[in-house]
């Protein structure tokens, strides 16, 4: 019997089963091995981490693929083990062009396997940064009609919510961009510069040690 072993969910998954057994009977192995492996664990580690950057490239140039105009960053956050949070920034260019670039990020590769939530922001929000994003839904997101839920999407028998062999789960897309109609009209951020910023630490550069 083998398993279960823990999972890039964070959690033992997979239930046991019998596998074959092999006898091993000679092993070769360097003196000074490179070990390229990680555990996979409740997050946050560095299995995961790297994973991060690559799923995220992998995901721009899904997005990009599947003809998703103006998408300025994405980033698959850590936390989400990699696939279940993921945030997506974009250049608004149309109506309905945020739920667009969100229902499209939920279904491709590499997070149309067991995704779970993701965010659409504008692209003066950095993805990577969880303040920022967190802002964006609590200020510029109506939860009544700026979160589309999409049913019996592809999901794995490692997700933990699974509780039969129907392996589905559902998405939520929540568009945290402000409304297209509101672009020009929208309350402007009340933040200083980064041209400012910059001209005070050259100017007062021990106030900012």
């Amino acid at each position: 019997m083998e398993g279960p072993f823990g999972e890039w969910t964070g959690y033992y998954a997979g239930g046991e089963k019998e596998e074959p057994a092999i006898e091993i009977k000679r092993v070769y192995h360097r003196d000074d091995p490179i070990l390229t492996c990680a555990a996979s664990q409740k997050p946050p580690h560095s299995h995961l981490y790297e994973r991060c950057f690559i799923r995220s490239a992998a995901l721009l140039d899904s997005l990009e693929g599947a003809g998703i105009p103006d998408v300025t960053d994405v980033w698959v956050h850590q936390a989400g083990s990699g696939r279940t949070f993921v945030v997506v920034a974009i250049k608004q260019r149309y109506f309905g062009h945020s739920t667009q670039a969100g229902v499209v990020a939920s279904q491709v590769n590499p997070i149309g396997y067991a995704g779970r939530y993701v965010v659409v922001v504008d692209d003066d929000i950095d993805p990577g940064d969880i303040h920022e994003v967190i802002w964006a839904m609590g200020t510029r997101s109506d939860p009544k009609v700026d979160i589309t839920i999409l049913e019996k999407c592809w999901s794995s028998r490692l997700d933990p919510m699974i509780t039969d062999d129907k392996y589905h789960n559902n998405r939520a897309i929540i568009d945290a961009c402000i409304p297209f109609e509101r672009l020009e009209t929208f309350p402007k951020v009340a933040q200083t510069s980064r041209a400012l910023a910059e001209e005070m630490r050259a100017k007062f550069p021990d106030a900012f040690e």
